[in-house]
């Protein structure tokens, strides 16, 4: 049987990334709400994924980053690459460990090293390495790999605290 993408997916995969650029544009554009975009851009993205709609998950993260990018400029290239590498990919994962019932240490642990690793690439490219700064040269994967689980551990809960909280929405707005 082939699985075909219902009118219904496209519309919510549209408002889907039409919520995430705007969000993910916001922040990319405010230092200040970077974070918070980044974070409000994922929950966005995850409406498609609510009814179970991986394509229509992918048609929104792919048009929401293009659309990012040409409404920012390619300028703030830098700032989006968290969002392509990593944030914006975090909800299908978490999507994909609950419907799977993936153990949560092992999904944490696999996520935590993803994280890390993203955020090791954002500072290779970005800083090439070297920031002038020396205790950050010389101690900064350490740090990354230290702190870097906690800070994960905080935006993850957080994820799913907020994802929650969408989810009933939905189903009130489903329901009717």
């Amino acid at each position: 049987m082939k699985n075909r993408i219902t009118a219904y997916e496209i519309a919510l995969s549209g408002v889907a990334a039409t919520m995430a650029t705007i969000f993910l544009s916001v922040g990319a554009l405010s230092s200040a709400l970077l974070f918070t975009g980044y974070l409000l851009a994922g929950l966005s993205l995850c409406l498609p994924l609510v009814k179970g709609g991986y394509i229509g998950y992918a048609c929104a993260y792919v048009s929401c980053c293009l659309l990012t990018l040409l409404f920012c400029g390619f300028a703030f290239f830098f700032r989006l690459l968290p969002f392509i590498v990593f944030f914006g990919l975090h909800p299908l994962f978490n999507e994909l460990q609950v419907r799977k019932r993936i153990n949560g240490v092992v999904a944490f642990i696999v996520k935590s090293l993803w994280f890390c690793g993203a955020m090791l690439l954002v500072f290779w490219l970005l800083f090439d390495m070297t920031t002038g700064i020396a205790f950050l040269d010389t101690y900064f994967i350490p740090i990354l790999f230290i702190l870097g689980p906690g800070v994960f551990f905080l935006y993850d809960k957080m994820y799913f605290l907020c994802r929650q909280q969408v989810d009933k929405v939905l189903k009130r707005i489903f329901k009717k």
